[in-house]
């Protein structure tokens, strides 16, 4: 089982990055699929998670209407769109991926550095 979280970088605030997540070793149609970001000092957060259709999307408070979370199943993969990035947001994020109630599998993490 794979997990490859990339599109990270660093971008000026207002910039926009489209994260992507690309799974192998396991069906993604059959997993919801959840975006997580983790600063220095801070606890990992939640950011955006999406049902394993796609019908059903969460984000937490402070990126909601600026990220969009999207899927591919036949693709293997999963999005993150980032628009409208603040200094804050910087942080390392991870994708994970759960059948059941808790989060199965996770990935390696992308670096995401926004400069104000």
């Amino acid at each position: 089982v794979q997990l490859q979280a990339f599109g990270g970088g660093l971008v000026q605030a207002g910039g926009s990055l489209r994260l992507s997540c690309v799974v192998s070793g396991f069906t993604l149609a059959y997993y919801h699929m959840g975006w997580f970001r983790q600063a220095p000092g801070k606890e990992r957060e939640g950011v955006s998670c999406i049902s394993d259709s796609g019908g059903t999307t969460y984000y937490a408070d402070s990126v909601k209407g600026r990220f969009t979370i999207s899927r591919d199943n036949a693709r293997n993969t999963v999005y993150l769109q980032m628009n409208s990035l603040k200094p804050e947001d910087s942080a390392v994020y991870y994708c994970a991926a759960k059948a059941g109630r808790s989060y199965d599998y996770w990935g390696q993490g992308t670096q995401v550095t926004v400069s104000s």
